[in-house]
């Protein structure tokens, strides 16, 4: 049997990861038991990539179009839009 060492995307935490289901895309789920929050070490959809709202939000800074963004991040202007619309109501 294979063990691998999973690390928690958000704090870095190996010790309380512990498996959490599958996703719809049968992809393997984790959560880690120290900031209680779920993550995948794959995903099918790169606008689920952990980093890529931060990214939209840099490339719209430097003047990238909606388009130009979905084409270069390969996602959807619509899931552009949405991280624009929903980056808004944050702050």
């Amino acid at each position: 049997m294979a063990v691998v060492q999973v690390a928690c995307i958000h704090c870095q935490q190996t010790i309380n990861v512990v498996k959490n289901g599958k996703a719809e895309t049968g992809h393997q789920r984790y959560r880690c038991r120290d900031c209680n929050k779920s993550f995948q070490l794959e995903y099918r959809y790169n606008g689920n990539l952990p980093g890529t709202h931060e990214r939209i939000i840099k490339m719209t800074m430097n003047g990238s179009g909606i388009r130009d963004i979905g084409r270069v991040l390969e996602i959807s202007p619509t899931t552009v839009l949405a991280h624009l619309k929903n980056s808004t109501r944050l702050q």
